[in-house]
């Protein structure tokens, strides 16, 4: 068989190797793209339903508007149209899709623009170059040509280069990968905003200490209230983590019982809260927005339920937030030394300890938190 009746072959196998993975595409894409048709009319009654009940959900909150403005200062929260950051899905963009999501921080974005242009490129040309030297063996050396591969050894050409190339192509990688580490865990200046993200089972509570030492409280919403509001289920909560955008701010994480971990996945920041130990890291928000996260360290029965909300506001509003809270800004303002101590216990009174049963709260319903002072802590445990 002459080389280029091999070559033909390989051509002809390729082609059709290409043909079904375009033809596998084309399904995947069509099928994610058909519409639900399995119950048209009980889907148009559902949406009619769901119009009624957020035309009704409006109503109410136009009545509560004025007593929620009272209760906050005037501060308005930001409405889902900020929502930044979520995953693509397939039938948006398929390659965007298979990547990851947008990011806003400069960490962020410097680790994307690792993976899209130095990661997948060099995956793709090994892969690329390994198949097609493996297709010239099957077809070149199958058992009916009958042709007798070559015994050559220590061939000092080949050696240096299959030598070489494999150490280059770790340089090329390990020098960014290095200097993305080295950015992740630069010291946060001393004129950060600090913010202590304190995980419990299972919820988030937000002190900022630099403000008089308040805490805020986070509990997912039922996902009947999250939708009403045009946020995404079991992502969306009562409480945000508001902080101000365009300046370093020194999160602090703290597990009051289990370790949990802090993570945002368009921010590019994961942080674990481990008791009895105190993490920190600086994280810079390029825009504002809401930015959504969960606990990503298995922490007990509700750990799925446990997600995170954070709205990044320019400075003059995020001031107008934290004096709505009762938050100040006094120079050596020092908070109440009870402002920051929570019962390590679960948010749904009565619920389970860390890997106890699911309880009724676990189908997204509201698990409302009560803060303890010192002594009403101690008059729990007794």
């Amino acid at each position: 068989m002459s080389i280029a009746a091999a070559y033909r072959d390989i051509r002809r196998f390729l082609i059709a190797v290409l043909a079904v993975a375009g033809l596998g595409l084309a399904a995947q894409a069509a099928i994610a793209a058909a519409p639900d048709t399995g119950a048209p009319a009980a889907a148009t009654q559902t949406e009619a339903a769901a119009a009624d009940t957020a035309t009704g959900a409006d109503q109410a909150a136009g009545e509560g508007d004025a007593a929620a403005a009272d209760s906050e200062g005037g501060y308005e929260h930001l409405g889902p149209e900020w929502i930044k950051g979520q995953p693509t899905s397939f039938e948006d963009n398929a390659l965007k899709s298979m990547s990851f999501q947008d990011q806003y921080t400069d960490d962020g974005q410097f680790a994307l623009g690792m993976n899209n242009y130095i990661l997948v490129p060099v995956i793709v040309f090994i892969s690329a170059f390994v198949f097609f030297l493996l297709l010239v063996v099957v077809v070149r050396y199958r058992r009916r040509e009958g042709r007798e591969p070559s015994r050559t050894t220590h061939n000092t050409l080949i050696e240096v280069v299959w030598t070489l190339v494999p150490v280059l192509i770790l340089v090329v990688i390990a020098v960014p990968s290095i200097t993305l580490l080295a950015r992740q865990y630069k010291t946060a200046p001393a004129d950060a905003i600090t913010i202590k993200a304190t995980g419990y089972q299972w919820y988030w509570g937000y002190t900022y200490p630099d403000q008089g030492g308040f805490e805020v409280i986070s509990n997912m919403l039922p996902k009947e209230e999250a939708l009403s509001r045009g946020e995404p289920a079991q992502l969306a909560v009562d409480n945000r983590m508001v902080v101000p955008v365009g300046v370093p701010l020194r999160i602090q994480t703290f597990g009051a019982d289990v370790i949990h971990s802090f993570s945002v996945p368009s921010l590019w920041f994961k942080v674990d809260a481990v008791p009895g130990r105190l993490n920190e890291r600086v994280l810079t928000i390029q825009e504002p927005g809401i930015y959504y996260g969960q606990c990503s360290e298995l922490c007990g029965a509700r750990h799925g339920y446990m997600p995170i909300a954070i709205e990044a506001v320019p400075m003059d509003k995020w001031r107008q937030w934290v004096l709505s809270k009762g938050g100040t800004f006094e120079e050596g303002a020092e908070g109440s030394e009870q402002a920051d101590i929570q019962a390590p216990a679960s948010a749904t009174e009565g619920a389970p300890a860390a890997g106890g049963a699911p309880t009724a709260a676990d189908d997204g319903g509201e698990a409302p938190s009560v803060p303890l002072d010192a002594s009403e802590a101690v008059d729990t445990a007794a």
